[in-house]
């Protein structure tokens, strides 16, 4: 059994903890210095927990002596700290950063380290480092590779069309700090929040802007090999402009306290978010001028009987497919180890890396299915049958009767492809397409229940104010026009 320290006991570091310990293969210490945080924590035999402030190094140090690993769920401006205590414990070093300086100073400190150093275990950067590298395998040369990432709310209710999902100082970190790129076969930086886009799935809309830290050290891999190289964050229409406003204009880039402090009074979190994936690779095969994509949604689920957000799942199960890697020898184990060396199926076959092969897929080149799951072209049907019959109850013999399956097979078969049952996904697509309706100020609410499915207004009401938090009136007020 590998004995195991994780360094935060929030949100991700909970929800590590939970699918490390519920191995046999893993004994997992939990640190923090919050006695609160840690006695929210089910402790067993497998499983305990410590009191301690991590930028004491001298208990740090002691801490980790002996250990096979420390995985960092901790702020980055504790990386390099945390680092430097792997190093002369000896232990196995695995974070979570998105901290472009930090990975650097990590970088360094691996140079004489007899163990593995793997920085940016997460999702982006992280996983999606592990899928643009395996893409990029498929072609002779590259022209460009496109990385787009969002963690969203599937049911926005402000003007910001977000809601906390993800450290609050890691999102403000990431909206300031210079973003890099490859332009014309270089790495150059580029500003946060600018070069906006607008990209549409499943017939939403959304946009993606520069953001830090995503690519990880794909720029250092990728210089020379490609034209264009760039990583972009989703999110629903109008949020860029909002934070441009916050950061720029009224100046709490400097004042990122007084900005946390807003953020995290005025948004509350929520478990019902969504992580979009969406990487594009283009290039040449045998000749050709070839493009891949691979786009995924992932949902929120339960671990160990808590619900977890789709963060929260795609993290956690990132950095602990990692450590599983190194512990069963399928990854190097001294020296900096850098994500997109690390190969997909590798991955994805992983008892940890399965929660990636949930979620709704849409588009995917050469990436394989969970077992039993539907493929993306039953998905595909399957949504436009859904936006076709919005209006009408859909019931679920009607979809197993698209498919061809019996109602179990069926119902089995969705939830391993999108993590949720099928009358949930219906209603999620009502509540989105009423959403899009609300707009147009001259739509009455009836009107729109009535075209969503619902069967009254009270009854569009009551499921919209379960599924987003508000009433349709209210939502609709806090849209812009």
């Amino acid at each position: 059994m590998a004995d195991v320290i994780i360094l935060g006991a929030g949100k991700i570091g909970s929800t590590i903890a939970r699918l490390l310990a519920a191995t046999p293969d893993y004994h997992v210490t939990v640190v923090d210095r919050s006695k609160k945080r840690l006695a929210e924590i089910a402790t067993g035999l497998t499983f305990s927990t410590a009191q301690l402030d991590i930028a004491d190094h001298a208990a740090l140090a002691s801490q980790l002596r002996g250990k096979f690993a420390v995985l960092s769920a901790a702020p980055f401006q504790l990386t390099a700290t945390i680092a430097n205590a792997a190093a002369k414990a000896g232990v196995h070093y695995l974070d979570l950063t998105e901290d472009v300086e930090s990975t650097r100073r990590v970088k360094l400190i691996a140079d004489t380290a007899k163990c593995a150093f793997i920085p940016q275990c997460g999702l982006a950067p992280g996983f999606i480092s592990i899928l643009a590298g395996e893409l990029v395998r498929n072609f002779d040369s590259l022209d460009s590779v496109q990385l787009r990432v969002g963690a969203l709310p599937q049911f926005p209710s402000n003007a910001l069309n977000y809601n906390l999902t993800w450290s609050t100082d890691g999102v403000i970190n990431e909206y300031i700090q210079p973003c890099e790129a490859i332009v014309n076969g270089k790495i150059v930086e580029v500003p946060a929040l600018e070069e906006r886009e607008e990209i549409s799935l499943d017939g939403i809309s959304y946009e993606a802007f520069n953001t830090s830290g995503g690519l990880g050290t794909l720029c250092e891999t990728l210089e020379g090999k490609v034209n264009t190289l760039n990583y972009r964050t989703v999110r629903y229409p109008g949020h860029a402009a909002i934070m441009k406003t916050l950061l720029h204009d009224l100046g709490l880039q400097h004042r990122r306290d007084l900005l946390k402090g807003i953020l995290e009074h005025a948004l509350p979190a929520t478990m019902q978010d969504v992580v979009i994936v969406f990487v594009t690779v283009a290039g040449r095969r045998d000749g050709r001028l070839i493009q891949e994509s691979y786009a995924k949604k992932i949902y929120s689920t339960e671990i160990g009987g808590c619900a977890t957000s789709a963060i929260q799942v795609t993290t956690a199960s990132s950095i602990c497919t990692i450590l599983d890697l190194l512990a069963r020898r399928k990854i190097p184990s001294q020296g900096f180890i850098r994500q997109e060396d690390i190969r997909l199926n590798t991955f994805l076959e992983n008892r940890f890396g399965v929660y990636y092969r949930q979620g709704e897929s849409t588009k995917r080149s050469r990436v394989p299915e969970a077992r039993g799951a539907l493929a993306p072209w039953q998905m595909r049907r399957i949504t436009e049958y859904t936006e076709r019959h919005l209006g009408h109850t859909i019931r679920l013999t009607d979809f197993a009767r698209l498919m061809g399956m019996s109602r179990s097979h069926f119902s089995r078969a969705f939830r391993t492809t999108t993590g949720i049952p099928p009358h949930r996904w219906h209603l999620n697509a009502r509540i989105r397409r009423a959403q899009e309706l609300l707009l147009d100020n001259r739509l009455p609410l009836v009107e729109i229940a009535l075209r969503t499915g619902f069967t009254d207004q009270s009854h569009f009401t009551r499921c919209f104010q379960r599924q987003v938090g508000t009433t349709p009136g209210a939502w609709r007020r806090t849209r812009p026009g």
